[in-house]
C-alpha cells in the first residue's frame, strides 16, 4: 500500500498532501492581504513554492492548478503576470480560472495545484 504524507496538517485541513507521487497543495493566499492582486499572487505562490519543496518537488513539475480569483475583469491581468513570470519555461501545468466569492473579503486569489513528485 502506497502511504500518504500530509504536511502542515491542522484539525481542519493539510495544506499538502502526498500520495501515489503526486503532491496536491490545498488553496493558498497571501498573508498580508492589504496587497494588491499582483503581490497577493507572489505570496500564494511563494507558499506553493514550499509546499512543493517540503514534497521534494518543484513548480517545473506541476501538473494541474486552479486559480480563484475576487474580481476578473480588475485583476485578470495582473495575476496572469505574475503567473507567467513564475511558472517554470515549457512546463506550464493544465489550468483553469474562475471568479468567487471568497472566504474572506480582503483575499483577492487563491491557488491550488498538483505535481509529480520526484
Amino acid at each position: 500500500m502506497t502511504e500518504i504524507n500530509r504536511i502542515a496538517t491542522d484539525k481542519r485541513r493539510s495544506r499538502a498532501v502526498v500520495y501515489n507521487g503526486m503532491v496536491f497543495v490545498g488553496g493558498q493566499t497571501a498573508d498580508d492581504r492589504s496587497q494588491d492582486i499582483r503581490g497577493q499572487t507572489l505570496q500564494a505562490l511563494a507558499k506553493i513554492e514550499k509546499f512543493l519543496a517540503d514534497a521534494s518537488t518543484d513548480k517545473s513539475r506541476l501538473l494541474t492548478a486552479q486559480i480563484w480569483i475576487k474580481d476578473l475583469a480588475k485583476d485578470f491581468a495582473g495575476m496572469n503576470e505574475i503567473w507567467d513570470a513564475w511558472t517554470a519555461p515549457g512546463a506550464a501545468p493544465t489550468r483553469a480560472t474562475a471568479q468567487c466569492e471568497m472566504g474572506a473579503p480582503d483575499v483577492l486569489v487563491e491557488i491550488i495545484v498538483t505535481a509529480a513528485v520526484r
